[in-house]
């Protein structure tokens, strides 16, 4: 029965997804390649197919009892398990890795070995998973979700191809060298940058439209789900084949010959697109010499370089964070053409063969190379201030609205955090104790024990050894000795955007601006894993236009059909807020909520509007919420409602101008130097 439940899907018996099948196969010919990034929707095979990569790799010869997989042609010098001098060699199948999405920092690195500490009273290091996947394979499902401080290790390990652990009194040092894979999908957040670089080639998959492909999808899955085992040897003679096939590009790899031409392509590609650092350029010279490989040449090609290119830039060029990724291709095709050898304009050769089990083709489909999307209309074509959004058109109430306009470009923003330490689910936005952390300090435990800080508790434990009779090395612990880790780290919280939709924002090239700006803020928490939630205000009440939820593109596009005209009710928005806040709290108490208001602090529909919106911010004040004022005001003339509101929310005031991250910086410049100029100055007069 095990065996059934342990046979891996094949490799070969995946439909479709030839980019995918390309990058993953690249990668096992030349590691160097530096991994790949499977970007796409959930339920399209993503996991299935890294998983039956594994089964197709070469095995490694490693260092009899060796924790570290060293090679014995040239073992680790560093080796914990070392020095290594004549014993003896076994082999192995290359270790696929999987890293959880909730893994523990000991656990990626190592630490201190826990069983032998206690029992023996020795100090020993326990390899983490970075030691089990040298020489393997890393790979991260969700990768996008995984915690910052994990993903600063993975980037020191995989940049230098070995890990440091200086931890719990333990100090070691081994190689880490693996190929790393990760999966996402891009609706649940995006990846920081610089981990994004760290990936050699990215891969966008989508479900195929093609209802035959689909039936084929679906029959073999239901063929597999029935007879695992015989289904995978129904299988076996084509992964045999494909097996053959990387071994013999592997071997085939070191006489591929990289020609001037070729190399001047890449790098002239590289520089068209614009893309930072030069390790776009590496990687894209290794793919196209592994293309040629896998295609049994041993010249790089014109379409290498092209697919290559398909392959490694995607996620290198600048783009704008909501533009789809992928290549212009006309840009492609020009820049390579300007760069072709005069005597053959159009070199032609045999890419990589389409069997139908292996890869597809090195000149087959690109590999997202769609266009870029335009970018939305600038204030400047939007239209004047004074130009109506559109034709009003008369509402039941009798009040005006105005059709939706578009939203200015997004841009990045200011960092709004919520005061204090919260305990809410991981994220990147306010400090908070968190499972998955830098561990700060020790604690007594507080109910069940969870995290056990070893150091602290030996610690604790030491200066009692002789009273309570110790004997040999083994502790004597009382349970008063055992301290937990108190780790810190960034929730995630709940943005509730509450956005004025009255006819004072009705002036098209404002609401524009007052778009980009929610827009950006949108965009701000899709990064940083939170839910966000819209109430929007305007004529008669304020509505909840978007329910708290996780998915960030609803947001947007509710924020993009946003009409706009009547009054201002604004103590109706504060109020909505108030409830959906209180409502919210009773489902998910540790999710802590950042109002954001975006308004000019205007409010309409009786004598005391403005006074009455105050004492509904004082509602939310009371309440402990964290606020900030989006300050829309605009014109020579202003009245300061929005920071008064502010004030009453004991919240921050923050203009348009004032959002931008960059605004921000620019202010800290200019108060450096102005710093600088005034000390030259009173120095000079000293």
């Amino acid at each position: 029965m095990s065996e059934l439940t342990d046979a891996r899907y094949p490799f070969t018996a995946i439909v479709g997804m030839d980019d995918l099948r390309l990058g993953l196969l690249l990668n096992a010919v030349s590691p160097a390649v530096g991994g790949v990034l499977v970007r796409g929707e959930k339920g399209t095979a993503k996991s299935t197919m890294v998983r039956a990569l594994a089964g197709l790799l070469p095995s490694i010869a490693t260092v009899a009892d060796c924790r570290f997989a060293c090679d014995p042609a040239a073992p680790d010098g560093q080796c914990p398990d070392g020095p290594h001098s004549d014993e003896g060699a076994a082999e192995r199948p290359a270790f696929l890795v999987e890293l959880p999405v909730g893994v523990s920092e000991d656990r990626v690195v190592g630490s201190l070995d826990l069983e032998r500490a206690l029992a023996e009273g020795v100090k020993a290091y326990e390899p983490g998973l970075l030691a089990k996947a040298h020489r393997g394979v890393l790979y991260i499902d969700e990768v996008n979700l995984l915690q910052d401080h994990l993903v600063d290790l993975l980037l020191d390990a995989a940049a230098m191809g070995r890990s440091y652990v200086e931890r719990e009194g333990v100090s070691v040092r081994h190689a880490a060298r693996f190929l790393l894979v990760g999966t996402m999908n891009p609706e649940e957040g995006e990846l920081r940058p610089q981990l994004l670089d760290r990936f050699g080639l990215t891969v966008e998959i989508a479900a195929t439209r093609d209802a035959d492909e689909r039936a084929e999808v679906v029959r073999r899955r239901l063929a597999y789900d029935a007879d695992p085992a015989g289904f995978a040897a129904s299988w076996a003679y084509r992964e045999r084949e494909l097996a053959e096939r990387i071994g013999a590009a592997r071997e085939l790899l070191a006489s591929v010959e990289l020609s001037d031409l070729a190399l001047r392509q890449i790098t002239a590609v590289c520089a068209a697109f614009e893309v930072d650092g030069l390790r776009a350029d590496i990687v894209m010279a290794r793919t196209a010499v592994a293309l040629a490989a896998w295609a049994g040449r041993t010249e790089v090609l014109e379409e290498d370089v092209r697919k290559a290119a398909q392959l490694a830039l995607p996620h290198r060029r600048r783009r704008n964070p909501f533009d789809a990724p992928g290549l212009d291709q006309e840009q492609l095709d020009r820049t390579l053409a300007e760069h072709q050898a005069p005597e053959n304009g159009d070199p032609e050769g045999e890419g990589p063969d389409d069997d139908g089990n292996g890869p597809g083709g090195g000149g087959g489909p690109d590999g997202g190379g769609s266009p870029a999307p335009s970018e939305p209309n600038s204030p400047s074509e939007a239209g004047s201030s004074e130009e109506p959004a559109a034709p009003p058109q008369q509402r039941p109430g009798g009040s005006r609205e105005s059709s939706p306009v578009a939203a200015e470009h997004p841009y990045r923003t200011r960092l709004f955090k919520v005061d204090g330490t919260g305990r809410g689910a991981q994220g990147r936005r306010s400090p908070a104790e968190t499972d998955a952390g830098h561990t700060v300090r020790a604690r007594r435990p507080q109910g069940r024990l969870t995290r056990l800080h070893l150091s602290a508790t030996l610690r604790a434990a030491a200066p009692h050894q002789v009273a309570r009779g110790r004997a040999g090395r083994a502790l004597v612990l009382r349970r008063d000795d055992l301290r937990e880790q108190v780790r810190r780290g960034r929730e995630s919280n709940l943005v509730l955007f509450v956005v004025d939709a009255s006819g004072s924002m009705a002036a098209r090239q404002r609401m524009t601006a007052v778009k980009g700006a929610v827009l950006s803020l949108l965009m701000d928490a899709y990064q940083r894993r939170d839910k966000i939630g819209m109430v929007t205000f305007r004529g008669s009440g304020a509505e909840l236009a978007l329910p708290p939820t996780s998915s960030v593109e609803v947001g947007a596009a509710r924020l993009e059909q946003l009409p706009t005209g009547g009054r201002t009710p604004l103590e109706a928005g504060l109020l909505r807020a108030h409830e959906v806040l209180r409502v919210e709290r009773l489902r998910d108490p540790d999710r802590r909520a950042l109002l954001v208001v975006v308004t000019d602090g205007r409010a309409t529909g009786s004598r005391d509007a403005v006074a009455r919106s105050h004492r509904a911010a004082g509602l939310l004040a009371a309440q402990g919420v964290a606020a900030v004022v989006l300050d829309c005001e605009s014109g020579p003339v202003r009245l300061g409602l929005a920071r008064e509101l502010a004030a009453h929310l004991n919240g921050d005031a923050v203009s348009l101008d004032e959002l931008r991250a960059e605004g921000v910086a620019a202010l800290v410049r200019e108060t450096r130097t102005a710093m600088t100029s005034t000390a030259s100055t009173t120095r000079k007069a000293a």
